[in-house]
């Protein structure tokens, strides 16, 4: 059984493998840019797997900015993941070994935090490995790949690799949309908030990450109240 669920989790988690490495790459650039080596690329990705928060850290180092600055945006940009990993936490069987938690915790980001809550039942943790044992080398590998080769290809290359992403991550929601009105309407909602924080005048003064982590406590609030779901529904 587990070395089924771990075999699923690869297989699901190779098209997030190949999107993560497009958008590294973009991040190998920026780190190239910064004065990191290879070796600091690849290790800032394994553990810093987030692109927005990456980015950020690479920017900050680039503009040789403090420690604080540094620790500061990075937690604002990466603040969403406390969000999922608590919303994750319901689908964790409660005898899960705490070691497991940490280790599933290590690697929850947006695509792989879709896939683990589409899964239907408990999360099984080979589930969670299988996933994570292909999107974790592909986020760094493709970090070390932009940081030796980014420089070489014309910035709108660079520019189109990054789109995978996006498409993956559409890939992800709409089928769940699709059998759930209440996802659906979520998701539109989502994307509506989203473009209309991008330009009311106070919202759009805040950083990406700051809009992201109040749209989502005001939406998954408002959906918890308003659309609760059954003991019996999330135990089958």
């Amino acid at each position: 059984m587990q070395g089924n669920e771990f075999r699923k989790g690869m297989r699901d988690g190779l098209p997030i493998a190949l999107g993560y490495f497009a958008v590294a790459f973009s991040l190998g650039i920026a780190a190239r840019g910064a004065g990191l080596t290879i070796a600091q690329g690849v290790v800032a990705s394994l553990l810093n797997n987030a692109s927005a928060g990456e980015y950020a850290g690479f920017t900050t180092i680039g503009a040789d900015a403090s420690y604080l600055e540094m620790a500061l945006i990075t937690l604002v940009a990466n603040a969403r993941y406390l969000l999922m990993s608590t919303a994750l936490s319901q689908h964790i069987d409660p005898k899960m070994p705490f070691w497991q938690r940490l280790t599933i915790g290590y690697d929850v980001t947006d695509e792989l935090f879709g896939i683990y809550v589409a899964h239907p039942g408990m999360l099984p943790p080979a589930y969670a490995y299988g996933a994570m044992s292909l999107a974790i080398p592909g986020w760094a590998g493709g970090t070390a790949f932009g940081i030796f080769a980014g420089q070489v290809l014309p910035q709108r290359v660079v520019s189109a690799l990054s789109v995978a992403l996006y498409g993956m991550f559409l890939a992800i929601i709409i089928p769940p949309a699709r059998k759930d009105k209440v996802v659906a309407l979520l998701v539109v909602l989502a994307f509506a908030s989203s473009w209309a924080c991008g330009i009311v005048p106070w919202f759009s003064a805040l950083s990406s990450g700051t809009r992201t982590i109040i749209l989502t406590v005001a939406l998954s609030g408002a959906a918890a109240l308003l659309f609760p779901v059954k003991e019996e529904a999330h135990a089958a």
